[in-house]
Parts: structure tokens; C-alpha cells; sequence
């Protein structure tokens, strides 16, 4: 692990809700949202009345009755995106993209031409703001966990460096909810075992922390409490699963009722799946309840699988599992379908028909051979169509997308 802070995090400050207001100057400096029914990405104007990505449109509107909604740019999205993580390249090649609008970055073997990391991080800031017209938040640390942590408390359009010297000190004031991989309900779950900060983390025995979390888990949070994170840059790395999901308001607890929602959320996985040639092996689901607490149920299969109904029905077997495990759980707040373990283009091997209750399921049967043609013709008609012009029955079609395709694609990883 290197001894001195040569690692930036990078993150476009209000990312989505900046280009709106770089496009269109008469909204600087007012409170605007992305989206619609559903708000995309909100400015920090909207943000201060308690505004954020997620939320429902008539929601957000009676926070903040100024909020005034845009439709997404989501060419410029991506194009502004590119030229900011092209700055950071400029200074190093070990560039590690993670979505549209954040990258890390190591600098250690460039000093002798920039200077050192934080004017580098200057440099960075003043490029993006020069060229580009947008604000850059920059964190400088000696570890990946830390310099993204850094970034956070940098916003907006700040840097933070942090000195080795006083990681500790910096870290353990901080709370929970600023450390990779702690969202709303682990932190809910943390706080009932009186943790609120990163310190009070990183002070909790391992044996509570795994009975509330699980041992992966708890092994993870407890370690970057205490900023051990060896992970490298990774410049070049294939994503290893593919997965969406969908916040479905309040739906109730019946599989019939979130079938729709299954089968759309399949048909998003399986159609990037087919068009990388890479079929999965393991497929899971994780369903979210009222109370923000999720559970994950997931399937490894004999042979890897890409065809959308296939992965539905598989999604839907799995989901059915997990409400006759829960059956006092009423109401599903969120649904996702992931699939991992993903193969390289190989031969199909057919199966003979032995009239096995799972014969659907397999891609080498004749019924699974059928849908896989079947999803062919469909991406070849979207390819030259557009995704809106065929869906897979009513039901699908009949979906409320509150978030657009596009939007959605701009967070998807290259497989």
C-alpha cells in the first residue's frame, strides 16, 4: 500500500442538474430536478429543501414549489462526461472509471512532470471548470475508500487532501453513511446498535458487527473503518454481472402484481447480456419491504442463461421464495433481478426432451431454442426501431418507466 496520498477521487458535482444548467443559463442558481414523475438528479439549490434522486415528482414538488422539472440531455450527459474523465487521463494513464461522472485516478508516477497530487488536483479542477463549464469535486488520499470519502466532504466543488498522518482523525468523525457500500438501511441497522460514526464502526467487535450485517460484510465495514484497502487502480476489467433494478412505490406482497416489474426488469438484463454474447450462470433477486430492509435470494444453473423469459420466470420462481419466506411482509418497495457468473460465447448443448418440469428453463431444449429466437427478432427490431417499438406481451409494455431508458444507460458498465 503506497505511504503517501497519490490516489484521486473525481466526482462532477450535481452531475445531471449541472449540464441542465450549463445548457440553459437562466436556470443557474435556481432549484431544478431532471425527470418527471420521478426526479433523475436534482441541483444543490433543490437539494437544500430536502430534494434528491429517487424521490417522486409530487413529493419533491411539495418540498420545494419553486422546483422546476427539466427532460434529460442525455447525449451532452455522456459527451460531458467523457471530456471530464479525458482531463484526468491528460495527467496519468492509470485512469478507473466507475460511472459517467466519477473516476479514480493515481498520480504517483507523474509528479516529476505535474508537481505534486494536490496541484494536480488543482490543475484537474481548473481544466474541467475552464473547458468544460462545470464544477469538480477532487479527494486526495493514500487509499481508494479514503480519497472517495474525501471527495464527499469536498462538495460542493471543493478538494480535500488528506494527510496520511492523520487519516484516523479525519475518518472516525465522519458518519456512517459517507463510507462505500453503507446506504439508508444498513445505516438505519447500524444506528439500533448505537453507530452513527465511521470511529464508533470501527471501535464495534467484529461479533456484533457480523451477527447484524453478516460476515462479509462486517469483515469489509470493519476494515475501511480503519482505512485498510489495498485495492489498486484497475485500468482495464470486464464487469463480472449485470444487473437493474426498479423502486416500485408501495406494491403489494403478491407475485402476480410484480410479475410486470419482473418480466421488464429481466428484458433490461438479458437484452445487454445478448448483446455481448456473455450468458450467466448464477441469477439473483433482491426484494426491498416498506421498512427499507431487503433480502436476496439467488440460483446458480447448470448451463448460463440470456433469454429474457427464461431469466422472468427463473427472477419469479426466486421472488415467490422470498415473500412465503416473509409472508408478514405486505407491501415491496423495490425490486432488482442481477445475473453473475457470466460465460464466454460457447456451443449450446441440446438437451434431449425428457419432459422435465424445468425443460423452460434450459437454453439447449426446444422451448428454450424457441425463445432465444424469439429474442433475436426482438433486438433485431429495436436495434433498427427503437427499444419502444416491441415488448414482450401487455404486460411488459404496460410498465410506468418513471426512469428513462437512456438515464438508465448512462449507469450501466460496459460487460
Amino acid at each position: 500500500m503506497e505511504t503517501t496520498a497519490t490516489i484521486l477521487h473525481a466526482d462532477l458535482d450535481a452531475f445531471y442538474a449541472s449540464v441542465e444548467q450549463k445548457l440553459e443559463p437562466s436556470l443557474r442558481g435556481k432549484p431544478i430536478a431532471v425527470g418527471g414523475g420521478v426526479v433523475l438528479a436534482a441541483s444543490y439549490e433543490a437539494k437544500a429543501f430536502g430534494v434528491h434522486g429517487g424521490m417522486p415528482g409530487r413529493t419533491a414538488r411539495a418540498l420545494c414549489p419553486q422546483l422546476i422539472f427539466v427532460g434529460g440531455h442525455f447525449e451532452e450527459y455522456r459527451r460531458l462526461g467523457d471530456a471530464a474523465i479525458a482531463v484526468l487521463g491528460d495527467f496519468t494513464p492509470l485512469v478507473e472509471r466507475l460511472s459517467i461522472d466519477e473516476a479514480f485516478a493515481d498520480v504517483a508516477g507523474c509528479t516529476h512532470l505535474f508537481g505534486p497530487p494536490e496541484a494536480i488536483a488543482h490543475a484537474i479542477r481548473r481544466r474541467v471548470r475552464a473547458e468544460l463549464g462545470l464544477a469538480i469535486s477532487i479527494g486526495v488520499a493514500r487509499t481508494k475508500h479514503l480519497a472517495k470519502i474525501a471527495s464527499q466532504v469536498a462538495k460542493p466543488d471543493g478538494l480535500v487532501v488528506v494527510d496520511p498522518d492523520r487519516e484516523l482523525a479525519f475518518l472516525h468523525d465522519l458518519p456512517v453513511e459517507l463510507m462505500w457500500g453503507i446506504g439508508p438501511a444498513t445505516a438505519a441497522r447500524l444506528a439500533t446498535i448505537g453507530v452513527a460514526t465511521i470511529g464508533q464502526l470501527a471501535r464495534t467487535g467484529r461479533g456484533a458487527l457480523d451477527r447484524l450485517l453478516g460476515n462479509a460484510a462486517g469483515q469489509k465495514l470493519s476494515a475501511l473503518a480503519w482505512n485498510r484497502d489495498p485495492r489498486a487502480i484497475r485500468t482495464h476489467h470486464r464487469v463480472q454481472s449485470a444487473g437493474a433494478q426498479s423502486a416500485v412505490g408501495r406494491q403489494p406482497a403478491d407475485p402476480d402484481v410484480l410479475r410486470p416489474t419482473l418480466l421488464h426488469l429481466a428484458d433490461r438484463v438479458a437484452t445487454r447480456l445478448r448483446a455481448k454474447s456473455r450468458p450467466g450462470r448464477t441469477v439473483s433477486v433482491r426484494v426491498r419491504f416498506a421498512d427499507l430492509r431487503a433480502v436476496t435470494r439467488a440460483v446458480t444453473l447448470d448451463a448460463p442463461v440470456a433469454a429474457t423469459a427464461m431469466l422472468a420466470e427463473i427472477a419469479e420462481a426466486l421472488v415467490r421464495t422470498v415473500l412465503d419466506d416473509h409472508p408478514y411482509e405486505k407491501t415491496v418497495s423495490l425490486l432488482a433481478i442481477s445475473v453473475s457468473h457470466l460465460d464466454a460465447p460457447a456451443t449450446l448443448q441440446l438437451d434431449l426432451p425428457l419432459g422435465l418440469d424445468d425443460e423452460g428453463r434450459r437454453p439447449g431444449s426446444a422451448r428454450g431454442l424457441a425463445r432465444l429466437q424469439a429474442d433475436r427478432a426482438v433486438d433485431a427490431i429495436r436495434d433498427r426501431f427503437g427499444w419502444d417499438a416491441i415488448g414482450y406481451g401487455r404486460v411488459a409494455l404496460g410498465v410506468a418507466r418513471s426512469v428513462p431508458d437512456a438515464f438508465r444507460e448512462l449507469a450501466e458498465k460496459e460487460l
